[in-house]
């Protein structure tokens, strides 16, 4: 099988696995239907820019349709980014003005109708021989590359709001849409590199090269594709997003606490030892404002300004002190870490690891040996 003939292989288990993935997203039914729609469309548009390594020779007979497909690709980087709103914030609903992501394609596509759509079959195929007479093409890679810049920074940008407003307001270690976001955003930038790098060698008429790094980009694809499916099959959350309607609290010096905010703080401090909320691993900011009946916002001001945390600090404090006295206890010997971390809130090792170290200097292993030593 020579290198032509293993790129197109790819390519078609590449597009197959894309087209199955997207319709399970297009119909699964969840709650988070409007970030499902948004992965699939993304996935969707890549699996059809990866079809041309494929189809393309078959719909030069088609070459209106050819043209079309390859403009998608300009709807890419705006449709990452609307996914990557509507996985962080609860509140996203697609609107009119959101078309404006389109115009790059609409544009493009409307210079093309005189030019190119509306002249004969023959005279289209003759243009399709050498990218230089449909220069709408050449611009394309420069527009798809400046809105690849745009985009990725203000992806970015959302994952820098989102975490800091989850960190004042959820106490769940594992914040896996950011983290899922964050690996997509790499990855993402990395395919686009390879394939950037492939078209600059194309228009150059470097072709051997060129053709490298196609076959580099078929096995790339299939590996982000197969990735999809497992990070979808290990993790089936991956939407938890908060709402943007929050407003991250802007960090102020605090004077002497008067009695009255004393009062409250002590309340908070008694709340979480006596009734221990934070054994509730999905704990949020607004549910334990409810338990205490006080207001959201003069709960997370006691503890974001006048104890210096967030929210999720705060709560793991607890749930590693908490964790302290279980593996102290000579009658929770016989349980494992994992247990203990399990039933003290925590839902990852990694996560308790990371507080308990901070809290303590210590593993939790570490620190169950010391207790131990010193008995």
């Amino acid at each position: 099988m020579n290198g032509i003939d293993l790129i197109r292989v790819l390519a078609v288990v590449a597009v197959t696995v894309s087209l199955i993935l997207g319709i399970f997203l297009f119909t699964v039914s969840t709650r988070h239907k409007l970030g499902n729609v948004l992965l699939a469309a993304f996935i969707l548009i890549n699996g059809l820019d990866l079809s041309m390594l494929f189809l393309g020779q078959w719909l030069q007979q088609y070459p209106g349709a050819l043209v079309l497909l390859i403009t998608v690709s300009l709807l890419n980087n705006p449709v990452f980014y609307l996914y990557a709103r509507s996985a962080c914030d609860s509140d996203f609903r697609l609107r009119l003005v959101h078309l404006w992501h389109a115009v790059p394609f609409i544009l493009i596509n409307v210079e093309l109708i005189p030019r190119f759509y509306l002249v004969e079959h023959g005279e289209k195929l003759d243009m399709l021989e050498s990218y230089a007479s449909i220069p709408e093409l050449g611009w394309m890679i420069v527009i798809g590359n400046l809105q690849f810049v745009y985009y990725i920074t203000a992806i970015f940008l959302v994952l820098k709001k989102y975490r800091k407003l989850y960190r004042e307001n959820y106490a769940d270690p594992a914040i896996i849409t950011y983290r899922w976001l964050f690996q997509l955003v790499l990855v993402d930038t990395v395919a686009h590199s390879i394939v950037l790098a492939k078209d600059l060698l194309k228009l150059g008429n470097w072709g051997s090269w060129s053709n490298s790094l196609q076959l580099l980009v078929g096995i790339n694809a299939v590996f982000i594709l197969c990735w999809f499916v497992f990070k979808a099959l290990y993790n089936p959350d991956l939407f938890r997003g908060v709402s943007f309607h929050l407003e991250p609290l802007r960090r102020q010096a605090v004077t002497a606490i008067d009695e009255q905010t004393q009062e409250k703080i002590d309340l908070l401090k008694t709340y979480m030892l006596e009734r221990e909320p934070f054994l509730d691993p999905a704990l949020t900011i607004q549910q334990l404002a409810r338990q205490l009946k006080i207001p959201m916002k003069e709960l997370s001001v006691l503890i974001n300004l006048h104890l210096g945390q967030h929210f999720f600090d705060f709560v793991n404090g607890y749930r590693v002190r908490k964790a302290m006295e279980l593996l102290r206890d000579d009658q929770q010997r016989e349980r494992t870490v994992q247990e203990i971390f399990y039933e003290v809130g925590f839902n990852s090792k990694s996560s308790f690891n990371t507080a308990f170290k901070k809290l303590t200097n210590l593993t939790p292993r570490q620190y169950r040996n010391s207790a131990e030593a010193v008995d």
